[in-house]
């Protein structure tokens, strides 16, 4: 370290009891440190100690973190203080499905692999949209109720059958597991074709007629991501394979 650099330092008061560590307490720690701060770690170990410091210092939360004496507020206003990008609960993010679609591309590679000990083009793209639909429908099964509640916003078929909402993810998962298997393509790919195709219409028509700003039910009822290009891809991808599956029939 050059002779004449000046350490920062920061001074953080967060929850550390016998039975919680408060979670975004350690993540300001580690910020602080990442960002070159010398931090003094004050450690509130009782429920007493926590009223007294909140009452002393006026404030509702913990942790809080101070730095040249100013009090900065909470690990949100450190992160906005040092100038990260908000990780704000309601911003709208595409990692969900990039992550989803990343991971289905390379369990496409490594089962088509697995399957015949090459990789083969059109099998691995086939396995990738199977794969993808299952994950997708996974996403929508682990709370049906509030996928159901945020479908209704923009699925036309929902909107007249509010019930299509729940079996929606049972059709995508199992029709995505008989396209991996390769069987019963009799019943999947229609179902496909039928659930993706008025996917598509419905989306088209909210994001690109009707001018709607809406979240997508495609990654699960509580997704921050926008209804648009990926939700009319996600649709169109499976109209794609149901085709291509029963033009092999």
């Amino acid at each position: 370290m050059p002779k004449d650099a000046v350490i920062k330092s920061a001074v953080l008061h967060r929850m550390v009891m016998p039975d919680h560590m408060c979670p975004y307490g350690l993540k300001a720690k580690d910020l602080l440190q990442r960002e070159g701060f010398a931090v003094q770690d004050n450690h509130l170990t009782s429920r007493v100690d926590v009223d007294a410091f909140k009452a002393e210092h006026n404030v509702k939360t913990t942790p809080q973190i101070f730095i040249d004496g100013q009090r900065i507020g909470g690990f949100d206003d450190l992160n906005a203080h040092l100038g990260k990008r908000s990780s704000a609960k309601d911003a709208t993010t595409y990692k969900p499905v990039i992550a989803l679609f990343s991971v289905a591309a390379l369990m496409a590679i490594a089962v088509a692999w697995l399957s015949t000990n090459t990789v083969s083009l059109g099998r691995t793209v086939e396995l990738f949209i199977a794969i993808s639909m299952v994950l997708l429908g996974l996403q929508k099964l682990q709370d049906v109720e509030r996928f159901a509640t945020m479908f209704l916003n923009y699925d036309l078929l929902a909107q007249r059958w509010v019930r299509y909402g729940y079996v929606y993810p049972f059709v995508e998962t199992g029709a995505g597991l008989l396209m991996m298997a390769g069987v019963m393509t009799w019943i999947s790919a229609p179902a496909a074709l039928f659930v993706a195709g008025i996917g598509a219409v419905s989306v088209f028509k909210a994001v690109y007629i009707d001018k709607r700003a809406l979240k997508c039910a495609c990654v699960g009822g509580d997704s921050k991501v926008p209804l648009g290009f990926v939700s009319l891809t996600e649709n169109l991808m499976m109209v794609g394979m149901a085709i291509w599956m029963l033009s092999k029939l």
